[in-house]
């Protein structure tokens, strides 16, 4: 066979082959490689996309956090501020509870002494009529009226 004619037929199988690759194969192949450069473009925004409202979710919580321990902060002295009042309103209302109890102990005192020293002015009357009594009954013996009287101030 001649090289000339194998030449041209291989030439011409190859570029039957080419057509057909270009008319049939290349565009579905060049399609998904289109597509598939379309995704990955999607994909990467997606991913920028992301990262930015990562770090807007970030920030956010950020702000939000400080407001949160400035509002913790607030409510804290709040709470404190409360906590002193209550306990000096405990506290004034314990100091005139004490001052009435205390003035009441001392009108009680003051009662049961006054009750006291009339008991006892009562009683010193009981004894000095029965003292004169005794005195009157006996006779008018120098040592009688000492020993009575000595028995008088045993008595009281």
């Amino acid at each position: 066979m001649n090289l000339n004619l194998t030449l041209i037929g291989q030439l011409i199988a190859f570029t039957i082959f080419v057509v057909f690759c270009m008319k049939y194969v290349w565009p579905p192949i060049s399609g998904a490689l289109a597509d598939r450069q379309k995704k990955i473009v999607e994909g990467l925004d997606a991913a920028d996309k992301a990262t930015r409202d990562l770090e807007s979710a970030k920030s956010q919580i950020e702000d939000e956090l400080k407001q949160a321990r400035t509002q913790v902060t607030e409510l804290l002295e709040q709470a404190n501020k409360r906590s002193a009042q209550i306990v000096g309103e405990a506290q004034g209302k314990a100091q005139l509870e004490a001052e009435k109890i205390i003035a009441s102990a001392q009108v009680q005192i003051a009662q049961d002494a006054a009750q006291a020293r009339e008991s006892l002015r009562a009683d010193v009357a009981q004894l000095a009529v029965a003292g004169a009594e005794k005195v009157l009954r006996a006779s008018v013996d120098r040592a009688a009226h000492k020993k009575l009287l000595s028995d008088l101030a045993k008595e009281l």
